[in-house]
Formats: C-alpha cells, structure tokens, sequence
C-alpha cells in the first residue's frame, strides 16, 4: 500500500463522501474512486459499503483507517526527524485573535509532546487579515476563521461556532431572545478596513454593506459598541465584556474554525500539524 492510496483513504474515511474527500484532496473524483477500488482489489474486501443512504465504513474498512492513521502518523513523524536532521526545525503559526481558543491550548501541547525540537513561531494577527500572513508569505500555516479568498490555500475545517450581535446592555434589542438580521437594518455596525478581504467583509456584515466605526481587533469591536452604541457580529460563546451582552443571531450560518496553509507546501512539520489540528478541535 502506498501512503498516498492511504491518505485518500482516510479522507473518504473521515469525510464519508466522494465529493468531499475529492475536494479536500484537490482533485477530482473519478481518480480517486478508482484509487480506492484498487486499494479494496489489494485488501481483498470492500472497505465502504456504498448505497442510495451514503457512504458508510465496513468493519474491515475500519480496521484499516485504525491502521492508517497509525502508519500515517509513523511517516510523518520520520519526516519531521530527517527534517529536523537537515535543520528545518521552525514552524511559523498564524493565529487570528483568539489564541486562548481551548481547540489551540490542546494543539500547542500535542504538537509539543509530538515534536518538542520544533520550534513553533506565534504571530498574533488582528481582525483585517482572515490569512493570517499566508497569502503574504509570512507564516507557514494558520489557525484562523473563514471565509477569505482560498486562492492558492489548502483549507480544512475544525468547527463551527454560532454567533450573535454584539450590543450595549441597555440596548432595546437586548431585550430580545433572539434576533434576525433585518432587526438590524437601519443601525450603524463596527466594520473593517477598505481592502480588507472581500468574503471576510461581507459575512462580518452580514452581507450587506454598512456603515459605522472602523476596527481591527476584538477589543477594538467592543469599545465602539460600548462608547458609540453601534452593533456587529461576533462568537455567541465570547464573554462580551461588562455593559455588553450577546444575543442570538437566527439567520446567520456559523462561524467556521478552519486551519490553513499554501497548497503545494510538503513541508512535513506542517502536515503533522494539521493532523494534530483535527485530532485537537475534535475532542
């Protein structure tokens, strides 16, 4: 068995649907149904049991995706000390303004436990640039939210958070159990910068364009809702601060937690980061 039928494998696996493992492969599907064909040919029996409900594991395919990881894992980790042994012993992480996120507190032990020789570089980066630096060049991979233009990036998704609007506690609408956007129509929100990522913008807007105070960091959203009365998105579960509260935004998708980095990088340090990235905001 190559690693690389291996990791399509998994991918299937774990996403239990064709398209999507394809697409999280960035490639199309009929390579990769006939990959795992041949894969079910080597093992001698089917590894998914496929019908018109969806994809679902056999017991063998489950034994195998047990091992799998298990031989994914070993190879990764001999990637990461021939590449520690040639001196790439740096990872530099993006983190968009929530790094006390307890998803990043279980990576950033795991990842240490797994390569305490790596040194793991931190940029702390505000609300104008959902890349974290990747589109830049300035990081190697990023712990941030989408969505942002994907150009270029591998991206995969670790969760998703519901989220409110933002108020002052005395606010009238504070009253409310729950809130839709035309609730919201004729007030004034906090928004980002000009030149600030398109689909970023747009989904912090709620897709419409608004006016109000400019801002680039949590705090920042914050402070111009408590002093100027204005209202915006933000995470359901963030404590908003005192005088503040949150309520429920019903017709809002969630917001995604996702990992990120440049498509093509075969650095290994990153990729047993984001498997130890799936493995952290899973549990």
């Amino acid at each position: 068995m190559e690693l690389r039928t291996l990791r399509y494998f998994v991918a299937v696996a774990e996403e239990l649907h064709f398209g999507r493992a394809a697409a999280r492969l960035h490639m199309s599907q009929p390579p990769l149904s006939r990959a795992i064909k041949q894969l079910e040919t080597e093992v001698g029996a089917a590894l998914f049991d496929r019908s018109s409900a969806g994809v679902a594991l056999t017991p063998v395919g489950a034994v195998l995706l047990d091992e799998a990881h298990d031989l994914l894992d070993q190879a990764d980790r001999a990637r990461v000390r021939v590449a520690a042994a040639a001196g790439a012993t740096i990872l530099t992480v993006g983190i968009l303004g929530d790094s006390s996120d307890p998803g990043a507190t279980r990576l950033a032990r795991a990842y240490h436990r797994r390569h305490p020789r790596v040194e793991a570089r931190i940029r702390d980066v505000d609300l104008t640039d959902p890349t974290c630096g990747l589109h830049a060049g300035t990081v190697d991979v990023a712990l941030t939210r989408g969505p942002f233009d994907q150009t270029g990036l591998a991206v995969r998704e670790l969760r998703a958070d519901p989220v409110g609007v933002l108020l002052r506690a005395d606010d009238p609408l504070a009253r409310h159990d729950s809130l839709k956007l035309t609730d919201l129509a004729d007030r004034r929100w906090f928004r980002f910068p000009e030149g600030t990522d398109r689909h970023w913008q747009s989904y912090w807007n709620g897709g419409e364009p608004r006016e109000g105070p400019v801002v680039r960091a949590v705090e920042e959203c914050r402070q111009a809702v408590l002093w100027n009365g204005t209202v915006g998105m933000t995470l359901l579960d963030h404590e908003p601060g005192q005088g503040l509260t949150v309520v429920p935004l019903t017709d809002m998708p969630p917001s995604r937690v996702v990992v990120a980095w440049n498509e093509g990088d075969t650095n290994p340090l990153l990729r047993s980061f984001v498997r130890l990235a799936i493995a952290a905001y899973r549990d």
